[in-house]
């Protein structure tokens, strides 16, 4: 995840009633607009509104100081209404659309993977991630993952970077295109006995574009796209190990890490906007629709699994804070959803590929 640039361009009048970003159009909206705004545990995201309120935007500055004097648990104390009422009464909601006037869209998923791993290699866990090389910021675009893998410099030039080894190379794969994780280390306890849990952060890329080995995989003929999923892509590399690494080199991007502590478990890696992700209350988006810190409100499905019998979706409708950013992610009605860490996790940020529609809550 990148690090939020200086400057942050604030949506301006549009002369018509709206506001424009330079993606996106605010039309004003009422809270009666936001389909089941009255039924969310919306101080549940609370905790998420004042991470983002330690980073405000100007236009935030006042609002933000109320929420930090509040404090982070002041919303699921005093509970859901009290926290609706705040909201209506400090902000107003807008409805997001394209430039062209679209306001559907789409909602992916995404997650922290919790991993297992080793400092050292062995015949098991040989496959590694890597800090950031030292030219990183001198060689660009750096080299691809096909070149890291066969030139003899560009092996050189990871040498001594290697942070910690997988034993799956889909699982370096899943860490990077998520871009962070939670690392169980083997080979290094803590004084119970337990091993000792790290988190990698996003340490940066190599500035090569990023190519969906699902994608590739599609072309390949492997699978239709419909059926496109982490499972379908797990099933066909454990029928194929040989091709793994062209698989693998189909995506030239690779991801570099940094290890940070991870004194509380309970919070997410930090997002694009410097603070920590909140699980199922913090999106990634477009920040050219939407700055980051801007609470939203998503109107879409819950992801389910596939069924021959017909299941009515359940909406998933609720209060969000932008709070990351995505290569993937752009455009103005796009949001990709935090789902949190480990199994389940996983498997609901593979399936959340639905329909969305957005709302922003803006200071009055």
């Amino acid at each position: 995840m990148p690090p939020v640039p200086a400057g942050t361009v604030l949506p301006q009048p549009d002369g018509l009633g709206g506001l424009l970003r330079p993606k996106a159009r605010w039309a004003p909206a009422q809270f009666s607009d936001l389909p089941g705004w009255g039924r969310d545990r919306v101080s549940a995201a609370w905790p998420a509104l004042w991470q983002s309120c330690q980073k405000p935007l100007s236009t935030w500055t006042r609002i933000c100081a109320e929420v930090r004097d509040l404090g982070p648990q002041w919303g699921p104390t005093v509970g859901d209404d009290f926290v609706r009422q705040w909201l209506e009464s400090h902000l107003e909601a807008w409805r997001v659309s394209s430039l062209e006037g679209q306001t559907s869209g789409l909602l992916t998923g995404y997650f922290e993977p919790l991993l297992e791993g080793r400092r050292q290699a062995d015949a098991r866990f040989q496959y590694p991630l890597y800090r950031a090389p030292a030219d990183l910021g001198v060689r660009k675009p750096h080299y691809t993952r096909a070149e890291l893998d066969n030139l003899p410099e560009a092996r050189s030039a990871m040498a001594g970077r290697e942070l910690v080894y997988l034993d799956d190379p889909l699982d370096v794969l899943l860490i990077q295109v998520q871009g962070s994780g939670r690392l169980r280390l083997l080979d290094e306890p803590t004084p119970q006995g337990q091993p000792r849990t790290v988190r990698l952060a996003f340490g940066g890329h190599n500035d090569q574009p990023y190519q969906s080995v699902a994608r590739w995989l599609v072309d390949q003929g492997a699978f239709p796209l419909e059926q496109a999923s982490w499972p379908a892509i797990k099933n066909w590399a454990a029928q194929n190990p040989q091709r793994v690494p062209e698989m693998m080199r189909a995506n030239p991007r690779m991801v570099f890490f940094k290890e940070e502590p991870l004194p509380n478990p309970d919070l997410g890696p930090a997002g694009a906007q410097g603070v920590p992700l909140i699980p199922e209350r913090s999106v990634a988006v477009d920040r050219d629709a939407v700055p980051l810190g801007t609470p939203m409100w998503i109107d879409s499905t819950v992801p389910q699994t596939w069924s021959a019998t017909p299941v009515a979706p359940q909406p998933l409708q609720r209060l969000v804070v932008a709070q990351d950013t995505g290569g993937a992610i752009t455009g103005a009605v796009r949001a990709d959803f935090f789902w949190g860490w480990g199994e389940v996790a996983l498997t609901q940020a593979g399936r959340t590929k639905q329909p969305l529609s957005v709302w922003v809550l803006w200071p009055r």
